[in-house]
């Protein structure tokens, strides 16, 4: 069949594509705003050198890893798209009018945002330069496959063994490929690098919470790209999800603060932006998924456990600095599992479920769809945890992750950039960048 370009629905994915990148500078200043004030640079740099790390690996090979021929129900085949050489017909989104660079563009902007997730978790301490090598890494080993294993014709997806055993996983915008990923990744990388000097026994308090806010508030705002723009197409079901967006985030804000009020006394400005995120993790892969009530339900539910989930890793002395695990791994575990109870065909599952996904446990459904997004998520966990350890262990024993005790008491921002944030924020020690 020859393409026909949809010029309506080719605008709105230029359009959620560029919504989608604003989210990274966007995490850049949630992630600067929760730092020391000697650290802000380096935070804000890890997320903005994962555009350039990730866009460039996407169009060489990451976006034939992902959605070329599949190769063992785990990996595309890297020689398909090499350098993006595909025609408009071959595009992931040709059914609905999209070019195929439209669609290349779109999927690059959440394989970025992936990486950039993970730095929270290992922010005060590590080299920049490992970093890179392994966003490199990480971009080709651990997400290319999961991303193909949901989205590009793996064996997650609606017609791998899971969908025909039990029913099609479902996940919308990415519960699975984005912050599960991303959030077991940070928890490996958290225990294999260890813990910032002073973790457990010294306050290490965000250093500017408007920072916080506005980086909340640019999530938010990209997120309805991220969400809506899933669909790949402008209709009701992007609408769907465009609301389910809204509607999630601000329930988990309100249930996070919630539950600082009753368990501190207080809510924060702090609490509500991490509500903010969790709402919208948590959302993600059931945004045309879910009703209005489903929306509401997992919005309570992620608001709660991750407020409390944040505090696991002083319970268990693992140091993820700016609550990855707390907020992508549980929230992403949250709305995936939560699917299971409330996906309904009175929503809509959009072009990635046609066929194949039945409805949740409340609305009819049986076991049978909960079981399937047990099993994908499991899947994740164990894929992300095991090859992201591989990785992180080679670049200990090679490159090396940590910067000098001296250079993280001192400021890694000055250390390793040779620049601070603020005057007086560091001292002159000068670090191998």
């Amino acid at each position: 069949m020859e393409f026909e370009l949809d010029s309506g629905n080719t605008a709105w994915m230029i359009t959620a594509s560029s919504l989608v990148l604003l989210m990274t500078p966007g995490l850049a200043f949630f992630y600067g705003g929760m730092v020391r004030g000697k650290s802000v640079l380096n935070m804000m740099m890890m997320s903005f050198s994962s555009i350039g790390v990730a866009g460039l690996i996407w169009v060489l090979y990451g976006y034939s890893l992902t959605f070329g021929s599949d190769i063992g129900g785990i990996i595309g085949n890297p020689a398909d798209f090499f350098g993006l050489a595909m025609t408009d017909d071959e595009s992931l989104m040709a059914a609905v009018g999209v070019p195929a660079t439209v669609a290349a563009a779109f999927q690059a902007t959440f394989a970025i945002i992936t990486v950039a997730l993970i730095s929270g978790a290992i922010a005060d301490r590590v080299k920049f330069g490992t970093w890179l090598v392994f966003a490199a890494l990480w971009v080709t080993l651990v997400y290319s496959p999961v991303a193909h294993m949901v989205w590009g014709g793996g064996l997650l997806g609606v017609d791998g063994p899971i969908a025909t055993a039990l029913s099609a996983p479902i996940d919308f915008a990415g519960g699975t490929v984005v912050h599960i990923n991303a959030g077991v990744a940070g928890l490996v990388l958290a225990l294999v690098i260890g813990k910032r000097k002073g973790f457990g026994t010294e306050a290490m308090r965000p250093h500017n919470l408007p920072f916080v806010m506005l980086g909340a508030a640019l999530l938010w705002f990209g997120w309805f790209g991220f969400n809506a723009g899933s669909e790949f197409a402008a209709d009701g079901t992007a609408g769907r999800a465009w609301l389910n967006t809204l509607v999630a985030t601000g329930v988990a804000m309100l249930a996070w603060m919630a539950t600082e009020k009753l368990r501190d006394g207080a809510p924060t400005t702090l609490g509500a932006a991490s509500g903010v995120v969790a709402g919208l993790v948590a959302i993600t892969p059931a945004a045309a998924a879910v009703d209005t009530f489903g929306s509401i339900a997992i919005g309570v539910v992620a608001g709660i456990l991750c407020a409390l989930a944040v505090g696991l890793k002083f319970k268990f002395g693992f140091d993820d600095s700016l609550d990855v695990v707390g907020v992508h791994l549980v929230g992403g575990l949250v709305g995936t599992v939560l699917l299971g109870f409330f996906a309904t065909d009175n929503a809509s599952y959009g072009v990635w479920y046609p066929e194949g996904a039945l409805n949740g446990l409340f609305y009819g459904g049986g076991f049978t769809q909960l079981i399937s997004q047990i099993v994908a998520a499991l899947v994740a966990v164990i894929f992300s945890a095991v090859v992201t350890a591989i990785i992180a262990y080679a670049l200990k024993f090679t490159l090396g992750w940590r910067i000098s005790e001296e250079a993280e008491v001192s400021g890694i921002d000055l250390a390793v950039h040779g620049e601070t944030a603020y005057e007086n924020s560091g001292s002159t020690i000068t670090e191998v960048r």
